[in-house]
């Protein structure tokens, strides 16, 4: 497969090996990158080399900071991501060990005693020791192939770490949103009930006064009772999400619900000082697309070493002894013996075997090339998309807020005038109705832009150190 040899160098590039970029090993043929993210207008331009590794700080929240913290450090995801690295770093060892000439050493005593007719006896002992080894020199490079396989299959676990670890991060970034959300809603909702609860107090009033008939006074119990019934799945929704965020930390339920307890409990508001780069830098920032690359050298190391078992290949073996008749002449030199044997040998016919496994490792090759360029199409994508959530929650939340304060004051205006005789309850439910729409929409929007943005920091390749 032609394209392989220059994609194998340019992958090298790719992690530090040269001074190319990740074009280079994608390819003019094979898929060109964008100069500009499509949608980044507006946001503020800057270095690809910004850090983005602790992003959740940007949100001022201290909380958050150490609940990400915390779990970095305890969760049972990453502890297991780090056995993987060294079960990795091991299998590269091993695969390098194989480099090396095999030494085996091996020591034995025999006696043996002889009986006469006369009733004697003559004893005789022997000692040998003996070291052999064996080596099979890579002539054209089979196992230093595979040991470049097993070192690029060391990095990819390594970038799975970092990509545990930056998942990690923003799905706890996003759990903790969504608490957050809940906890402000049921805010507002008692306020609501509080609310109702007085406009009910009003028309019982109203209605024991003959001001009023039953109807507006169960009107104004039904909204009451509808609000009440809201209280509770909030409720179950905010203590769900604090179990989650203590799994997901490595704790036991409950455990970190003082620490989630402290603190200002606002909605994590993202600051839109973001830098952003061309693809080309700020990709190379991924875990996901540094596995890809890693996984497509080891791919095509061991298309190599496949590729080494047409030719013939060579083994030494000897062996170093001493045989001697008494323990005390073993280290006598008369009694050492020693030898080396050189076998070459190769594949005469094999019915197409190494044919087959050739074409067969070339197809997962391939399969590993098209898988990176599925990456990075999947990385633009996903950059691209939080693009537009960031912008489009932006706007929406403008909108929300400016309609949020004006409902706001309309459901007090209609409380006075009620309270007043002006109007009927019927306006006061409407207008209050409306607020609580309103500011149910208005949290969750504050949410969205908060998730936008924490996905928007992974796209970029953020969340790893």
């Amino acid at each position: 497969m032609k394209f392989f040899n220059s994609t194998l160098f340019a992958g090298l590039c790719l992690f530090g090996m040269s001074g190319c970029g990740l074009d280079s090993m994608v390819g003019h043929r094979r898929h060109s990158l964008p100069t500009e993210w499509k949608n980044a207008g507006g946001f503020p331009v800057g270095s690809a080399d910004r850090d983005l590794a602790h992003w959740w700080n940007r949100f001022e929240d201290p909380t958050l900071t150490k609940v990400i913290a915390e779990a970095l450090k305890n969760s049972p995801t990453m502890a297991s991501a780090s056995a993987r690295v060294r079960e990795s770093q091991a299998r590269r060892n091993s695969e390098a060990a194989l480099l090396f000439p095999a030494l085996n050493g091996s020591t034995s005593v025999a006696s043996s005693t002889s009986w006469f007719d006369a009733g004697g006896h003559d004893s005789q002992s022997s000692s040998a020791a003996r070291l052999n080894a064996a080596w099979e020199v890579d002539l054209f490079g089979k196992r230093r192939s595979s040991l470049e396989a097993a070192a690029a299959q060391l990095g990819a676990t390594r970038e799975n770490f970092r990509s545990v670890q930056a998942a990690l991060a923003s799905e706890i970034a996003i759990a903790y949103t969504t608490l957050r959300v809940n906890e402000a809603g049921l805010q507002v909702l008692l306020r609501t009930i509080k609310t109702r609860e007085e406009t009910s107090q009003l028309a019982n009033w109203r209605k024991d006064a003959g001001e009023a008939d039953s109807l507006e006074s169960n009107q104004a119990v039904t909204s009451l009772e509808q609000a009440r019934a809201a209280q509770p799945a909030l409720e179950q929704s905010i203590s769900q999400t604090r179990n989650l965020i203590a799994r997901l930390s490595g704790q036991n339920p409950g455990a970190l619900d003082a620490l989630l307890g402290a603190g200002k409990q606002a909605i994590p508001n993202p600051s839109r000082t973001l830098a952003i780069g061309i693809p080309a830098d700020t990709l190379r920032q991924r875990p996901d697309i540094r596995i890809a690359g890693y996984q497509l050298l080891a791919a095509a190391a061991t298309t190599r070493s496949v590729q080494a078992e047409r030719f013939p290949s060579l083994n030494l073996t000897g062996s170093l002894g001493v045989n001697a008749l008494g323990a005390g002449k073993i280290f006598n030199p008369e009694t050492t013996t020693a030898g080396v044997i050189a076998g070459l040998s190769g594949p005469i016919f094999d019915a197409g075997r190494i044919r087959s496994n050739i074409q067969a490792q070339s197809a997962v090759e391939e399969q590993a090339f098209q898988n990176y360029r599925s990456t990075i199409l999947t990385a633009l994508s996903e950059v691209e998309d939080s693009l537009i959530a960031c912008r489009r929650t932006t706007e929406r939340l403008e909108i929300l807020e400016k309609a949020t304060a004006a409902a706001r004051e309309a459901a007090g205006l209609a409380q006075q005038r009620y309270e007043a005789g002006v109007t009927d309850i019927l306006t006061v439910l409407d207008a209050q109705r409306s607020l609580l729409g309103l500011e149910d929409s208005l949290f969750s929007t504050r949410a969205n832009r908060a998730i936008a943005y924490i996905r928007l920091y992974k796209a970029l390749g953020g969340g790893w150190s």
